[in-house]
């Protein structure tokens, strides 16, 4: 897509599509010439390439997606831009959707998502670099990384905080950023009818597409097939576990399990009291919010920033099921127990440095409080004694290191991958 253009005001809104003979019809042959180049000289995006539907609309100021895989199209756009060009666009926007902009877009934060068009940026130099690295041309003024002063090889995701607010009309479309565009016609097509793709099949498609990309890198040289578009293909088809996601699941898991551990108390008595004539005061049921004990492996061969990140994602969980406070306890354990504090980030925590590592002592003095924990939740590089048989709560370790060695089969397990 073109590159964005400053302008001293916000884009104005689309106008409306002119009265036929008022603008230009669409060349289709031209438009589908193109998209024929596109699969024949990258024949494993084919399936992707062919399954959008074409979609003239004079409100859209080049091409853009929607997340039903409805291609909308400029006719202008298509009158004064060459066909080699046109295929190179034919790409960018089925990669938008290929790589599910819109469902990443979805999850990122809110204040993130109100900024669209600079989500589509940062959306737009994850694929320029691939395809421009890849030969393709590509309209003038594009969008890529080095425009910003950013690395080439990222995803927009990590592109997103270096690119600075900016006014401007480009739109990908709601394929894209993921918010709704004045020419979408929804789910149901419009008028028309234009269904296009649900879900289920958008995803088959995704994953037809990477199976053709791995075929097609196996059968020929790894250098035919652009490195992004492998990376990705991997990905599809053997997603990689994201550690934070793994974190977070098994620390809100293990609060609703600790937190179910309900019991009886007569410091509120049951509402069912009263029809018993006061003769008898029933309890009621409570449920504690239970103690948390993070012990922190502060041996030498740590990472402080990995150490860090975990802690954090641990504490931020914490932090949003209600467990904080007093309930939290961390341990800085090497060998022996340095510090006990109610601590919230690693900076407060005294990395101890050499001596040897033993997480059973940091698990036994978490235990041996006055007011044991619950959940015990154990930062390490896994290079450690364990207890030798199953401790009275629910235990989690956040393994840091691709070589870390597993923990024995009853205890919880998350693998932090180091930050390269």
């Amino acid at each position: 897509m073109p590159a964005p253009t400053r302008d001293p005001d916000p884009a104005p809104a689309p106008e409306p599509d002119p009265a036929p003979g008022l603008a230009p019809e669409l060349d289709r042959a031209k438009l589908l010439a193109a998209r024929y180049k596109a699969a024949e000289n990258r024949p494993y995006l084919a399936s992707a390439l062919y399954a959008l539907t074409v979609v003239p609309s004079h409100r859209v100021r080049t091409m853009a997606v929607d997340r039903h895989w409805r291609c909308y199209v400029a006719p202008s756009f298509v009158e004064t831009t060459d066909v080699e060009e046109l295929a190179g666009v034919w790409i960018h926007e089925a990669a938008h959707l290929l790589r599910d902009h819109h469902g990443r877009a979805d999850r990122l934060p809110a204040a993130d998502q109100r900024d669209h068009l600079r989500v589509n940026l940062a959306q737009d130099c994850e694929i320029n670099d691939d395809l421009i690295s890849d030969g393709l041309r590509l309209p003038e003024g594009r969008v890529e990384p080095r425009l910003f002063g950013l690395p080439e090889g990222r995803l927009f995701e990590e592109y997103l905080p270096g690119i600075p607010p900016t006014d401007h009309h480009l739109d990908c479309g709601s394929g894209a950023h993921g918010v709704p565009a004045p020419w979408d016609l929804g789910p149901a097509g419009g008028a028309d009818g234009v269904t296009g793709l649900g879900p289920v099949e958008a995803e088959a498609l995704r994953r037809q597409t990477a199976q053709a990309v791995r075929a097609h890198a196996r059968q020929r040289s790894r250098g035919t097939v652009p490195a992004g578009w492998r990376r990705w293909a991997e990905e599809v088809l053997e997603p990689t576990v994201d550690w934070r996601k793994a974190l977070t699941g098994a620390v809100r898991e293990a609060a609703a399990w600790a937190a179910g551990a309900v019991d009886y108390t007569y410091r509120r008595p049951s509402r069912r009291t009263p029809a018993l004539g006061g003769r008898v005061v029933l309890p009621t049921l409570r449920r504690p919010l239970p103690r948390v004990a993070i012990v922190v492996d502060t041996s030498g061969s740590m990472g402080e920033d990995d150490l860090a990140a975990a802690l954090a994602e641990v504490s931020g969980v914490l932090r949003e099921v209600g467990i904080g406070g007093n309930r939290v306890a961390v341990l800085a354990c090497d060998a022996d127990v340095h510090a006990v504090a109610r601590v919230t980030a690693v900076d407060q925590v005294e990395l101890a440095g050499g001596g040897g590592t033993d997480m059973t002592v940091g698990i036994r003095a978490a235990l041996a409080a006055p007011e044991p924990p619950r959940i015990v939740v154990v930062l390490t590089d896994g290079y450690t004694p364990w207890p030798a048989e199953p401790v009275s709560c629910r235990l989690v370790a956040a393994l840091i290191g691709d070589g870390a060695p597993e923990p024995p089969a009853w205890v919880e397990t998350v693998r932090i991958t180091p930050r390269s």
